[in-house]
């Protein structure tokens, strides 16, 4: 394909051209002395951008928000949101900006969008900037969830800003450029309805069935089915992150986006010990967001989301809300249908007649403190006849014996596991390890950590210690959101 020369970078302003209501033109506070962290050469290229002159000064100047082509409405992009719980209505782009769409290989439309680019009307006391560890940690791990084949916004570039940032104490400023399906987020639909602009919700909704979901035009009430679609696409993703051990840590109403990418690598982190109360969130003090309440909290959200879009489904109200929660009730059977499937190719079994043995195998990990990722991804040794990689990873590997014999009886196939489990995820301290010499300046341990978490099935020589789990003076761990 072509590459886009500089001159012609071409950002379309579809979104702020539609939305004026949900929309604040604005301007990135640029950076004094920008420094190119890290770049997705491939997906630059497939939004025909120049990976070269992205590194250029004047490439920079759009990374940071700065240098926007000609015609561009940059924006920062109002909509409400509950987070934990709590309803907040105007919440919108505090330190982000959306610069604008650009179109891809394929014909469809990205976002291009900012992190940490500096204050906006809705920064409240945000100082509206970022720092190297937290854009960094996006970075690596939308790379990753994208090579484990699961959807997500993507990470384009992180640049550094030559700014000082404060926070506990004084660390180097960042901006994350990322691209998105689009940033339509729930919240987006309860700021319009909070409105009380029927005609604004009805356009919004419009955009996103033809955006995300255009077989709901066809339908006979295509709002319902565009909140089913997007059941559906939350459904299959949350199981998605079940299957992984991941854990967001900050799943509110304006983090759900209505494509059904995962968005916003905050507060997140990876299962090491199989744990379903796990939290990883410093802010997260009750466990509302614990990896075992993923999929109820999604429900809520989707519940919340029913409730923007209840005056698009009927005009009468009862009808409308029995419409909404005959849709709704397909979140819990889809789930359970792609997460048992999910897990079914995780222990490489076809035959699901012994209902049990997922929950049996979990539980058992969870009382003898196993390593998720290792035990599944060892687990095709077993299938292959050695027993040993699995059996040494329970204190008393007499616990596991039962299962295995239950397990092997089904034939397992071992091939199909090693396509299912993955010999990489961000390990939480190699992620650590990357980000504190990063931002000390050593960008040599996150080029070989995203070596590994971009080629995430494949065992290579020389990687042994990105598959091991945490040591054991790793002690407890806590993410922070950055802001």
């Amino acid at each position: 394909m072509s590459i886009t020369p500089s001159a012609t970078v071409r950002l379309d302003h579809r979104f702020a051209r539609e939305f004026p209501e949900m929309a604040v033109p604005w301007k990135g506070e640029g950076a004094p002395e920008p420094q190119l962290l890290v770049l997705d050469e491939a997906l630059a290229a497939d939004l025909g951008l120049d990976p070269a002159w992205l590194r250029s000064p004047a490439g920079l100047d759009l990374l940071v928000g700065t240098g926007v082509p000609d015609g561009a409405t940059p924006v920062a992009q109002a909509y409400s949101g509950h987070q934990f719980g709590g309803f907040n209505p105007g919440l919108g782009d505090g330190r982000a900006l959306l610069l604008g769409e650009l179109t891809a290989s394929d014909g469809t439309l990205r976002d291009l969008h900012l992190k940490g680019s500096g204050r906006t009307p809705f920064a409240r006391a945000g100082d509206g900037r970022a720092v190297i560890g937290p854009m960094l940690r996006e970075y690596v791990i939308s790379q990753a969830m994208n090579a484990l084949g699961v959807p997500t916004t993507r990470s384009l570039a992180v640049v550094a800003t030559g700014r000082a940032v404060q926070r506990e104490t004084v660390l180097p400023g960042a901006v994350l450029a990322r691209v998105a399906s689009s940033h339509l987020r729930v919240g987006s639909f309860q700021y319009a309805r909070a409105t009380g602009d029927v005609d604004l919700l009805r356009r919004l909704a419009d955009h996103a069935v033809s955006r995300h979901h255009p077989h709901a035009a066809q339908a006979g009430r295509p709002a319902v089915a565009l909140y089913e679609a997007v059941v559906r696409a939350q459904a299959e993703l949350v199981a998605r992150w079940m299957l992984l051990g991941f854990v967001h840590g900050v799943m509110n109403t304006d983090n759900m986006t209505i494509s059904g990418e995962t968005i916003d690598y905050g507060p997140c982190a990876f299962l090491d010990v199989y744990d379903p109360a796990a939290v990883f969130s410093s802010i997260d003090h009750g466990g509302r967001y614990a990896y075992r309440n993923q999929p109820a909290v999604a429900e809520w959200n989707l519940a919340r989301l029913a409730e923007a879009l209840l005056p698009l489904f009927d005009d009468d109200q009862d009808r409308a809300v029995e419409l909404a929660g005959e849709a709704l009730k397909g979140f819990l059977p889809r789930f359970e249908e792609f997460w048992s499937a999910g897990m079914r190719a995780k222990l490489g079994v076809a035959d699901s007649s012994d209902t049990q043995l997922a929950t049996d195998l979990l539980d058992l990990l969870a009382v003898n403190q196993v390593d998720y990722t290792s035990f599944f991804r060892s687990l095709a040794g077993a299938a292959r006849g050695d027993d040993t990689r699995v059996l040494d990873q329970f204190p008393d590997p007499a616990a596991l014996t039962g299962w295995l014999a239950r397990w092997k009886a089904l034939a397992p196939d071992a091939d199909r596991m090693d396509r299912a489990n993955p010999v990489h995820i961000p390990r939480n301290h190699l992620v650590e390890e990357a980000l504190a010499a990063a931002t000390a300046g050593d960008l040599d341990p996150l080029a070989h950590l995203l070596e590994a978490v971009t080629d995430p099935y494949t065992e290579h020589s020389g990687r042994e210690r990105y598959a091991l789990g945490a040591p054991a003076d790793f002690g407890t761990y806590r993410t922070f959101c950055g802001t």
